[in-house]
């Protein structure tokens, strides 16, 4: 596989019977790729490593 293809994993907090699916491939330089896996086909959205890891932070802090 080239590096320049991205590598797929289903988030940990998605859900098991067919509920909120999300997709990220953070093995490419420089992005990181997010896509709902019930439409792998629908778009993916890009962000900068530095603007992921916070969005992860923010969202694992308690509310």
């Amino acid at each position: 596989m080239s590096m320049s293809e991205p590598v797929w994993r289903t988030s940990t907090r998605s859900s098991s019977n067919g509920g909120a699916c999300v997709e990220v491939a953070d093995n490419l330089p420089g992005r990181v790729l997010v896509r709902d896996s019930k439409d792998r086909a629908g778009g993916t959205l890009t962000f900068a490593p530095s603007a992921w890891s916070r969005f992860v932070a923010s969202a694992k802090r308690p509310t």
